[in-house]
């Protein structure tokens, strides 16, 4: 008799993610089988795949594990840390604000009519490798200004710069970004794991943001990314940046249930 797992299907900004919840542990975590679910031909299609498992300790509301569409556990998502927070407020885990456990540390959230603002952790140091921008906002990510990014090959550039000999290893999502004025930036993504650009890119917009409000005294930013609009707030002293939260529309596309 096969068993059925009942999935959900969110997006935040064009990032979208199959969301499983997990309290009963019973997901197989196995990384054939998450890349399978993530392909978009011959599975559910996402970006990557998040489970909602309960906090161990009690400590949190619950926990946060992410796969990237390759299969493999990975480091934190921007956009699917907010999606989760839509998905565990759907469940009714928790009302309006939220604390939860990532593989990168703790996070606060609040969800307000479908707008989700999610804490992200402080960032220490911003890093130059020429003229461009090295930092982890959670994942690590490569900042380059450019000019004229509607036309740019992301998926070319930035597949170049992950595969560098500095960062082939460990490899690093890439980030383009163009300032349109004072308060907005445009902002394209390469994402290590998912090997290709995608329409969003939640720390990736906060990365950008803070190479750009480190030469500003402002404390906000608008982000726009292919799939829609984002904002980050940061307060910073000297390079480092901490009360960092990143904004914007969470949504459930649809839900189903698939055999294993």
């Amino acid at each position: 008799m096969k068993n059925t797992i009942e999935f959900y299907k969110y997006q935040g900004t064009g990032n979208d993610f199959i969301m499983i919840d997990n309290r009963d542990l019973q997901f197989p975590k196995q990384q054939p089988f998450i890349e399978k679910l993530c392909d978009r031909r011959f599975g559910i299609g996402g970006d990557g795949l998040i489970l909602l498992e309960t906090d161990e300790n009690d400590a949190f509301d619950f926990r946060m594990v992410y796969y990237n569409a390759d299969g493999n556990e990975s480091t934190m998502c921007g956009n699917g840390g907010r999606c989760l927070v839509a998905f565990a407020h759907f469940l009714d885990v928790f009302e309006e604000k939220c604390r939860f456990i990532a593989i990168d540390g703790p996070h606060e959230a609040q969800i307000d009519n479908g707008i989700v603002k999610l804490k992200m952790i402080d960032v220490e140091k911003i890093e130059k490798d020429g003229e461009d921008f090295v930092l982890n906002t959670g994942s690590p990510h490569y900042v380059r200004y450019v000019d004229s990014l509607q036309t740019l090959d992301v998926y070319q550039e930035g597949r170049n710069l992950r595969n560098a000999e500095a960062y082939k290893s460990e490899g690093i999502n890439v980030n383009f970004v163009e300032k349109k004025d004072d308060q907005t930036l445009f902002v394209r993504t390469y994402e290590r794991g998912v090997e290709d650009e995608t329409y969003s890119c939640g720390t990736g917009a906060t990365a950008a943001a803070l190479t750009f409000l480190k030469s500003t005294p402002k404390n906000s930013v608008a982000i726009k990314v292919l799939g829609g609009n984002l904002k980050v707030y940061a307060e910073q002293n000297n390079d480092h940046f901490h009360n960092i939260w990143l904004e914007g529309p969470a949504q459930q596309v649809f839900r189903g249930k698939i055999d294993l």
